[in-house]
């Protein structure tokens, strides 16, 4: 076991800044534990590892397990935020300012690891939630490998190679169909060329990522908050996000992409932690149909 602490600069918040990294309640590469523990199993460019990091007295303290440890631990402020200029913002919205102002130590985490984010996201392409958390979920399961060290039940997701040999069989007893299997697949198939993604800027990494196809705005934004710490990557083309935010900024039902990404622009620069701090805001419409059921994939 190596360990390794890091001093934030300011007020920090470690639940709130890693909790976008989860997939889901039962996420086997993710558990927050009774003692206020994060941890995290991660594919790293040296092998697997396990994360164990809490935050005391306002120091940040880390434990690695595994062949990847160094590596999880070298990176540990990047992953912590170290990198992200919250005085960059500036509110302009009343509810934005006020929710600012009780979130002063969220930070936007910074992964590194592309592949990581991005399967994940392909998984969640036009599902809900909780199929997409159980797909991720049970192919860890059945794919992966146990985390090293003492892990509470964790595994660590399969390597490129190990995508794309999963059987077709395989991709159904989890709920996901062809065309999603298929883009993973795809993406595991250059995985290395899409790891350099994690040092560029948006618009190269964006077409480094949308050259697969099967990968488009969406699952580019929902990656690059979380493996580049990206302030600007707002999500396009989600179900939820712009009627939140319209009726958070203005009150209105209804909203579009277009009317979203207006609202939005005089954080130009900032537009995905603005979107954090409205979802943190608890306001949106009041749900009026019913959720979505899931599909069973096993009977097509």
């Amino acid at each position: 076991m190596a360990s390794r602490t890091w001093v934030p600069p300011g007020p920090y918040d470690l639940g709130r800044t890693l909790c976008v990294l989860a997939r889901g309640p039962g996420d086997p590469a993710y558990r927050v534990t009774g003692d206020g523990a994060i941890w995290r199993a991660s594919r790293t460019p040296q092998g697997p590892g396990t994360l164990r990091i809490t935050a005391v007295d306002g120091e940040v303290h880390a434990e690695a397990w595994g062949p990847g440890a160094d590596w999880l631990l070298e990176t540990l402020p990047s992953l912590l935020g170290a990198a992200d200029d919250p005085a960059a913002f500036t509110p302009r919205h009343r509810l934005v300012h006020e929710t600012h102002r009780r979130n002063p130590g969220l930070r936007l985490a910074r992964t590194g690891l592309v592949l990581e984010s991005l399967v994940p996201s392909i998984l969640e392409q036009k599902v809900t939630s909780d199929e997409a958390y159980r797909a991720w979920r049970l192919l860890l399961q059945r794919h992966g490998e146990p985390a090293p060290g003492p892990a509470p039940r964790m595994h660590v997701m399969p390597d490129p190679r190990a995508w794309s040999l999963i059987p077709s069989w395989e991709w159904h007893r989890a709920g996901v169909d062809d065309k999603r299997a298929a883009t993973i697949v795809r993406a595991a198939r250059v995985a290395s060329r899409l790891e350099e993604a994690a040092g560029m800027d948006d618009a190269r990494a964006s077409a480094r990522l949308q050259a697969v196809p099967g990968i488009g705005p969406w699952t580019t934004a929902e990656t690059l908050q979380r493996t580049n710490g990206s302030a600007d990557a707002v999500t396009v083309g989600d179900l939820h996000l712009p009627r939140i935010v319209g009726y958070a900024l203005t009150g209105t039902r209804g909203t579009t992409d277009e009317t979203m990404l207006e609202l939005l622009s005089p954080y130009e620069g900032q537009r995905h932690r603005a979107c954090r701090l409205i979802l943190l805001s608890g306001v949106a419409p009041p749900r009026r149909a019913p959720r979505f059921a899931p599909r069973d994939f096993t009977r097509i």
